[in-house]
């Protein structure tokens, strides 16, 4: 199954790198974001990638084309001309990017890609959020759903007991929290079937508008709760605290052997 990246944005919210790079190419650990969540999604077996690039889209490509350079020992022999690369990466992996355009909205890029995906299911997600999601688990519940898609929620709601309390300040209710109190939010990390390219009309259609309104209205979108790490990388500040996480060596979504 092929998993859709979208990697086109402008990134002006973390500008203070993203003026200089795409978002998904800023580093953690040595690494762009976008290499982890690759070897998050190769870790469980899904490892054919469709980059949907847009903004300084070259630097992703260029990345690629060097990516046993940047990522092994090499031997540069001056009087051969010869480039001798060693300890080369297991990363068993293929890599299509695509110039999906600079201002395409997130469905846009999705359409782009169309011939590329085929008419089969594939996944999608942001190249801005990493997380220790069990994409088999995802994959599972999408098919059980019988749905055209399947997005991964998570609840950035509070973490204490829930109280329900009558107008005049009694408590009407107690209990402990449940998965759905809070705010649950779209982390990406979805599994989409073919048909979800007929309800994008052109680059101005965001993903997150019409078509997946859409599926909703028609009751074709399906919900898989991911209870474990996640964290996007919007700001310097959320850079910073993955960039920490990776360096205790306590990284919770790294779920890949080395």
């Amino acid at each position: 199954m092929k998993v859709v990246i979208l990697a086109g944005g402008l990134g002006t919210r973390i500008s203070e790198e993203s003026h200089l790079k795409p978002k998904p190419m800023i580093e953690i650990g040595e690494l762009p974001i976008l290499v982890h969540i690759m070897k998050i999604y190769a870790s469980q077996g899904f490892s054919e990638f469709i980059i949907c690039a847009g903004y300084k889209q070259r630097i992703i490509k260029e990345y690629f084309a060097h990516y046993f350079l940047y990522n092994n020992d090499v031997t540069f022999d001056m009087h051969s001309n010869e480039r001798i690369i060693h300890n080369t990466s297991k990363d068993n992996w293929k890599v299509t990017v695509v110039d999906t355009g600079l201002n395409t909205q997130t469905g846009g890029r999705v359409k782009r890609i169309q011939k590329y995906v085929g008419n089969e299911s594939f996944m999608l997600t942001y190249g801005d959020a990493v997380g220790n999601i069990d994409l088999n688990e995802l994959l599972k519940s999408h098919k059980e759903s019988g749905k055209l898609g399947t997005m991964t929620v998570y609840n950035f709601g509070q973490s204490k007991g829930v109280i329900d309390l009558n107008k005049d300040g009694s408590v009407n209710a107690f209990r402990e929290k449940s998965d759905f109190d809070g705010n649950l939010i779209n982390i990406g990390f979805m599994v989409l079937e073919p048909k979800i390219f007929d309800y994008i009309d052109g680059d101005s259609i965001p993903l997150e508008q019409y078509p997946l309104s859409e599926l909703v209205r028609q009751k074709q979108l399906n919900a898989y709760i991911h209870k474990g790490f996640w964290q996007c990388m919007d700001t310097l500040r959320e850079k910073e605290k993955l960039e920490e996480l990776w360096n205790s060596g306590n990284a919770p979504w790294k779920v890949w052997e080395d």
